[in-house]
């Protein structure tokens, strides 16, 4: 099943930001809140995890 990333919000100033890298590959087991990506912005570079299990 797919799940929906967002990006959370990562400061007040900052409006866009990059996928820098993929800390998972297509059909990997991930859990709740295990780091699925790295996030590049122009004031932080920041780890999302993911919103479920599957």
């Amino acid at each position: 099943m797919a799940v929906s990333v967002q990006m959370p919000a990562l400061g007040e100033s900052v409006t866009e930001g990059t996928v820098t890298r993929w800390l998972k590959q297509e059909g990997d087991t991930v859990e709740v809140d295990e780091p699925l990506l790295e996030v590049s912005t122009d004031k932080v570079d920041t780890e999302i995890p993911s919103p479920a299990a599957g």
